[in-house]
């Protein structure tokens, strides 16, 4: 019983760091003519720019739009501050 008790305190952080938000800043473009967005996405993968590219760029592809980068990836923590900034892009994509 105790070993249970102190694999489940061991797991715990581990548990709650798995499930936190994760959220992209990223530019997008769209040819022809040429269009640039900035936006912000919610990333349901690892909590990495890489993860976050491959977890971007097919949604972004479906509405017609080509990933230039991710930005930076954050917590709930880095909303506000971004959501003027992507304006009608903010968690759109």
């Amino acid at each position: 019983m105790l070993r249970c008790l102190v694999l489940l305190a061991l797991l715990a952080p581990v548990t709650a760091t798995a499930q936190a938000a994760c959220y992209a800043d990223y530019k997008a473009k769209r040819e022809d003519p040429l269009r640039l967005h900035y936006g912000v996405a919610e990333i349901a993968g690892p909590c990495r720019r890489g993860a976050a590219a491959r977890e971007l760029e097919p949604r972004l592809a479906r509405a017609g739009w080509t990933l230039l980068n991710v930005v930076s990836v954050f917590d709930e923590d880095g909303l506000g501050e971004r959501r003027d900034s992507a304006g009608a892009n903010f968690l759109r994509y």
